[in-house]
């Protein structure tokens, strides 16, 4: 029986096969091999959790962990919000809408390094921000914004956010243009006012949408690693600069189970978000 389906779709089989090996090759194997070596302890060799307890045992490790969290959460927050006010904004027509548009997909063709040392004229403690503070008067003296701690967390998010936005309001547009205009016509006609429409019509049709971005750029802030190297050094560790530090020393088994760790946390957050948040209604209007 396998037989005859094999020869009956063979043809379909030999197109999928080269993206099959691809992806078993560079992705899934990989993965494993990662899993695998980060539970073999680096001088014995056995099979076990002394890596993982070698890893918990340090505070920047922890702290790594902590920082990888709050800067995917605040990013979160920052970027939907900030997004969908401009994907709104780009939705309505006005004078220069075209100009506008150019402007917000800008960054989008920066290097990330480049965006990272740009961004340092800004938060450095001779950029910008200070100097602007300190002719509003809000400060007497340069503020240390990457010296680690909170305003670090803050700074990289907003350095992210900077650097990802175009992405965020391009997935917002796309799901607000796919929004039939005969629904607002309807809900004009009702007397709704313009909360009630955004509460009631807009945000539920944009819930595919809104999924889509936030499970795509919940994986890449967890995974974020140029602008924290750029912006906090060592100053301030995340996961996936820590499990880099720890490549560098040549402690290959705690740097996979740094990995391993980081690949947890996303799919917990994955099956948190889609078990209280979304529930299953993203996945559902957008099949």
């Amino acid at each position: 029986m396998k037989l005859k389906l094999i020869k009956k779709h063979y043809f379909e089989i030999l197109l999928v096969l080269p993206l099959s090996a691809y992806i078993l090759g560079f992705t899934i194997l990989p993965i494993i091999k990662t899993i695998l070596l980060s539970f073999h302890d680096k001088n014995t060799g056995a099979l076990g959790f002394s890596t993982y307890q070698y890893l918990f045992s340090k505070k920047d490790f922890n702290m790594a962990i902590i920082n990888t969290v709050a800067v995917t959460l605040v990013g979160l927050t920052f970027q939907l919000i900030t997004g969908l006010f401009i994907a709104m904004s780009l939705k309505t027509d006005f004078k220069g809408k075209g100009l506008i548009r150019s402007l917000v997909l800008l960054p989008m063709g920066v290097p990330t390094l480049v965006s990272g040392v740009t961004l340092l004229y800004i938060f450095g403690t001779q950029g910008y921000l200070n100097e602007l503070l300190f002719k509003l008067g809000v400060i007497t003296k340069p503020i240390a914004w990457t010296s680690g701690g909170i305003k670090n967390i803050f700074v990289i998010a907003i350095a992210d956010s900077w650097k990802v936005l175009p992405i965020v309001v391009l997935l917002l547009l796309a799901g607000l243009e796919s929004i039939p205009s005969d629904v607002y016509e309807a809900s004009a006609i009702d007397g709704a006012s313009k909360s009630q429409t955004f509460f009631n019509i807009t945000l539920p049709l944009l819930k595919p949408s809104i999924t889509m971005t936030i499970i795509l750029r919940a994986v890449d802030s967890f995974r974020i690693f140029e602008l924290p190297k750029i912006l906090a050094g060592r100053v301030t560790p995340f996961l996936a600069t820590y499990a880099y530090d720890e490549y560098a020393y040549n402690n290959a088994n705690a740097s996979a189970a740094a990995s391993t760790i980081l690949l947890m946390i996303i799919v917990i957050f994955m099956i948190l978000y889609f078990k209280f948040v979304d529930k299953g209604g993203g996945m559902k209007y957008g099949k």
